[in-house]
């Protein structure tokens, strides 16, 4: 693009973003820091829907940016704000309580985060990873079963799972009896690494079923018992109260349905772990949110070492506010992965 054409799709795209409606070349006259008609706009926008960066909804009814545009904009043409003092100073006031409970802490994050934006937050709290001291598997009937893990610092989670067909309680207690006897003194995330190693050496001499069920206790650990608990979504009416969307409700009772089952939830801490710093995801652009078309800016936040526990995100419609959350998003990740660890000195 020319400087023509590239002032023209950066002020269409930041007209669309302000208003959430389609920008017209009268508009763009009273605007572009050249004086250039209308019909030379028109040709201008154009030859940017043939390249797919505009799009028309309707006939003369002006332009806005497609996904592909959207993209284009963020990663190039995007102009990152700094932090407002008063968006600075709402986010420490909410995470500025001494409480020692992560999970309460992670909440005013979300609810701050929310509250800030205008728009739905998402929160994934850190995994558990104190060492276990001990696990068992409990039959609640022919498809279900409990979980119960303790952990060496008495922490205590009970998952519910569905077992393979056939297991027995003595499936079960050779289950158990084989992780306890690899547990002792490692967290989950080392337990089934030796785990893996463990089963791949001892295949043979595991009885057929309680090798399933050591098998079905992995998946299930790793993607619906876990991370369904570890979610935290805030700020859902937020993203039902813009006018501009009342024509996609049912785009965003989609994103609330994919919310509420928590489904691929993993997908969203794999998207932060990807690398350091603040994502941007549009539209279909990441699997968790590919059905209703929102935009999703994501940062993921790390312990006193470095390592990536978890991450926070802000959720809404395509026409994000992307120079203003950014900061927010990437401020607050910080301050978590600080407070986080922090806490692990004391």
């Amino acid at each position: 693009m020319n400087d023509r054409s590239r002032e023209v799709f950066r002020r269409v795209v930041e007209g669309y973003l302000e208003t959430g409606d389609p920008v017209g070349s009268r508009t763009l006259t009273r605007t572009m820091s050249e004086k250039v008609s209308a019909a030379t706009i028109r040709n201008v926008m154009q030859d940017l829907e043939f390249l797919g960066l505009l799009n028309s909804p309707h006939v003369s009814a002006g332009r806005v940016p497609t996904q592909l545009g959207l993209r284009m904009f963020v990663d190039g043409l995007l102009e990152v704000r700094d932090l407002k003092e008063e968006d600075r100073e709402k986010i420490d006031a909410t995470l500025g309580s001494n409480t020692s409970d992560v999970g309460a802490l992670l909440d005013r994050v979300g609810a701050a985060l929310s509250g800030v934006t205008h728009g739905a937050s998402l929160v994934l709290a850190p995994k558990h990873e104190a060492p276990i001291k001990h696990i068992e598997f409990v039959s609640l009937g022919a498809d279900r079963a409990l979980t119960v893990l303790v952990f060496a610092d008495g922490h205590v989670e009970n998952r519910l799972f569905q077992p393979a067909p056939g297991q027995t309680p003595s499936s079960m207690r050779e289950a158990a009896n084989f992780l306890n006897a690899l547990a002792e003194g490692r967290t989950l995330s080392e337990l089934r690494e030796a785990m893996k190693v463990e089963i791949a050496r001892r295949r043979q001499e595991l009885d057929e079923l309680a090798r399933t069920m050591v098998e079905a206790g992995l998946a299930v650990w790793e993607n619906e018992g876990q991370d369904q608990a570890r979610l935290i979504v805030r700020g859902r009416a937020n993203l039902l109260s813009d006018p501009a969307e009342a024509a996609d409700l049912d785009r965003i009772r989609s994103l609330f349905d994919d919310l509420e089952r928590k489904r691929d939830i993993a997908e969203f801490l794999e998207l932060a772990e990807e690398g350091e710093g603040v994502r941007i995801f549009i539209g279909s652009e990441n699997k968790l949110f590919s059905l209703s078309g929102s935009s999703l800016v994501v940062s993921p936040y790390m312990n006193a070492d470095r390592k990536i526990i978890g991450a926070v995100g802000v959720i809404g419609p395509t026409r994000l506010n992307y120079g203003r959350i950014v900061p927010i998003v990437d401020y607050t990740a910080q301050l978590v992965g600080k407070l986080i660890a922090d806490r692990g000195k004391g």
